[in-house]
């Protein structure tokens, strides 16, 4: 074998590995597509609506300080995680196997990260500075209105489809609430 010959067959095999490398597990597969979204439930309902009103503790300055969060520190938290499920669903080889909840999963991120960008973060700012409760309340419903029905939608067909895939690949899930 000359060494074209072989500089070639290396580069077929790197390709070859470089495509195993993408092309995710079964579990994997579900756990970025289907399980990943539990993280953005109560999108446009009244999940993000509690986290908004009443959101979670940090860590202050000091190591016995815990200070409330802001709600553009919430609302960045879920945009941050959002995209960076997002960037790894778009990175995955898709199969005839994977293809569907891929698919699927990625519009419905497609779905909320501008609205985490644009309108939640716009309700995060009423809340940190103290709007008046009906500026806050009409912003609430425009989100809710608008983009509601869309995920509920979007989500539950991306959660049949992940039932399917989990039972077909032995993958084993409590789907009860």
């Amino acid at each position: 074998m000359n060494a074209s010959s072989l500089l070639r067959l290396c580069a077929a095999a790197m390709l070859v590995a470089f495509a195993a490398c993408n092309q995710p597990s079964a579990e994997k597969a579900f756990d970025v597509a289907v399980l990943n979204t539990n993280m953005i439930v109560g999108f446009a309902h009244t999940g993000m609506e509690r986290a908004l009103e009443s959101p979670s503790a940090k860590m202050g300055k000091t190591k016995d300080e815990v200070v409330q969060m802001k709600r553009e520190e919430v609302v960045d938290d879920k945009r941050k995680f959002a995209e960076a499920n997002y960037e790894k669903l778009k990175a995955f080889s898709q199969t005839d196997e994977t293809k569907d909840i891929i698919q699927k999963s990625i519009a419905l991120h497609e779905l909320v990260l501008p609205v985490y960008k644009n309108e939640y973060m716009q309700l995060a700012k009423l809340y940190d500075s103290h709007a008046a409760e009906h500026e806050v309340e009409k912003v609430k419903k425009a989100i809710h209105n608008q983009y509601f029905l869309k995920f509920e939608a979007a989500y539950n067909e991306l959660i049949n489809s992940g039932q399917l895939y989990a039972k077909k690949h032995g993958i084993e899930v409590r789907w009860e609430l």
